[in-house]
Parts: structure tokens; C-alpha cells; sequence
């Protein structure tokens, strides 16, 4: 080998990605002006019927408080296919509090507002950040939201009603 001392290459090692040591399940509800009502979920709960039936009451007093007098008509509601939104008991609980539903189709995930709008802009805010704690992550997230200039929420909605009309377009099939 002419002197040379052997290099035996080896293959890098792979780093794994960090792990999620918090999960934070949360229900937001907005409108054009911003989040209207949050629910950090315990730890563990899951959004059953009943869960979401208590929300939507909660809902509906803010929603009273802050449109007195300028809704006479209900308020448009689009929610997702999650089985507590589509359960009878939850329809018929809109029906009751005077919520107008919007169809969402399954093949249509994309129309969920905090999906396309929201969670980027959050996600890249919380990278590379450590937390210590549930409520920190929280806090992280709530800070971010409300640092938002006025015409956040309402662009997330503009972009709403492109994304439906781009649905309708193909006919229901998902939009990238």
C-alpha cells in the first residue's frame, strides 16, 4: 500500500430527529378579526360529542357579546369531518344555536383555514425552540397569534373562498 495508512470509511451517522415531547391538542375558533375562542385540550382528553357541545355554547355567549344587534340572521360556521363535528348530537346543537353549517367534503382537508394559513407561519415561529413544559408551548404559540397584524385572520378567509372555488373547480379533489 506504499506507506499509506488504510481509511475505512464509514457511513454517517444518522442524527435522529428530535422527538415531540409535547403534544397539545387545541380547538381555535376565529373569525375575520382574529381567534374568537381557544381550548387547550387537557392532557390525554379527547374531543368527543359532548366535549364540542360545550364549546359551541361557550361560542355562541362570546359571539352574542361581540356582534349584539349586527347579526339577525345566524353565523356561518365551517368546521371539519371530525366525528365530533359530524355527530347528530352536534348538528343538531348548530341547528339549535342558530349556526348555518357550509358543506366540508372529505376530499377537501384543505379548506381548513388554520391549516394552510395559520400553522406555517406558527411552525416556522417554534422551530428550533426548546420548551420545557406544556404551557410553554402554549404561551409560545398564544404570543405569536396575537402578534398578528388586523388583516391576518381576514386574509386567511380571502384565501378560504379561493380554495373552495378551486375545490368546486376540480370537483372536489384536493388542492395542493
Amino acid at each position: 500500500m506504499n506507506g499509506v495508512a488504510g481509511w475505512r470509511l464509514t457511513p454517517p451517522k444518522k442524527i435522529p430527529s428530535a422527538k415531540i415531547r409535547w403534544k397539545i391538542s387545541r380547538l381555535d375558533f376565529l373569525d375575520q378579526g382574529g381567534i374568537i375562542l381557544i381550548d387547550n385540550l387537557p392532557k390525554g382528553q379527547t374531543t368527543d360529542a359532548e366535549y364540542y357541545l360545550s364549546l359551541l355554547v361557550q361560542l355562541k355567549d362570546i359571539l352574542k357579546g361581540k356582534c349584539r344587534g349586527k347579526i339577525t340572521k345566524g353565523f356561518l360556521f365551517l368546521h371539519d369531518i371530525a366525528p365530533a363535528h359530524r355527530a347528530l348530537a352536534t348538528q343538531k346543537k348548530l341547528d339549535y344555536l342558530g349556526f348555518i353549517c357550509l358543506d366540508h367534503f372529505p376530499c377537501s382537508l384543505d379548506l381548513a383555514p388554520s391549516d394552510y394559513h395559520m400553522f406555517p407561519g406558527l411552525k416556522k415561529q417554534l422551530k428550533d425552540h426548546h420548551f420545557s413544559s406544556g404551557a410553554e408551548v402554549i404561551a409560545a404559540a398564544e404570543t405569536w397569534l396575537d402578534g398578528q397584524p388586523p388583516d391576518f385572520f381576514l386574509s386567511g378567509l380571502q384565501k378560504l373562498g379561493q380554495r373552495a372555488k378551486k375545490c368546486i373547480e376540480l370537483r372536489w379533489e384536493c388542492v395542493e
